[in-house]
């Protein structure tokens, strides 16, 4: 049975490999947004009412194993991810059945997003809530950051014109995200806009 106990022993050991493992230029997808999106997670699933104990914990160690896929590769990290946790949990005695939803979640995630369950979606909406946030441009050029020292993306102008392109594509699954974020994100994306 997975327990809170058990949790707080996998969420230790991932956060541990993530933070002394990750590569020092992945200034977005950094332990930070993992434990932020296990925050916002946590925090849409109470307000759309998931109350199941074991449905928020495979909710959260789906957050805490979403981009554990950076270990690896930046290209398919969700994948590489679901098999590290596939690898992992079983070792705390998480079943076929809990690896199957959290590899659901963690692949839900992959872009465009196409969410099956309400968990899905609720991690979905995690994953990029800060596009309807007050910290949105800060964290927007860390992914910019990230992305040029890849050769992703060569300059400002290229890197607006490609979150013009994720705007238009993108939506918030949730009740709860799509009242709190979807006003915000507008907002946002007719700024951005203005600049190209």
């Amino acid at each position: 049975m997975l327990t809170k106990e058990i949790f707080e022993k996998i969420r230790a050991k991932i956060l541990a490999q993530l933070s002394n493992n990750l590569s020092k230029d992945l200034w977005y997808h950094g332990v930070h947004h993992t434990i932020d999106v296990e925050k916002e997670a946590e925090r849409i699933a109470i307000a759309e009412k998931i109350t199941n104990q074991e449905d928020l914990l495979l909710l959260k160690i789906a957050c805490l194993y979403h981009d554990s896929g950076f270990l690896f590769t930046y290209q398919n990290h969700e994948a590489a991810g679901c098999n590290l946790a596939m690898k992992e949990l079983p070792v705390f005695g998480l079943n076929q059945k809990q690896l199957d939803i959290i590899c659901g979640m963690i692949m839900s995630t992959k872009i465009p997003q196409i969410p099956r369950t309400k968990l899905e979606e609720i991690i979905c909406d995690a994953d990029l809530d800060y596009f309807g946030r007050d910290d949105f441009f800060p964290i927007a050029n860390t992914l910019f950051l990230e992305l040029k020292a890849r050769n992703f993306v060569a300059s400002e102008y290229d890197w607006n014109k490609i979150q013009i392109k994720f705007f238009k594509q993108h939506h918030y699954f949730t009740d709860t995200t799509k009242k709190l974020r979807a006003k915000q994100k507008q907002h946002y994306f007719e700024i951005i806009e203005a600049m190209v």
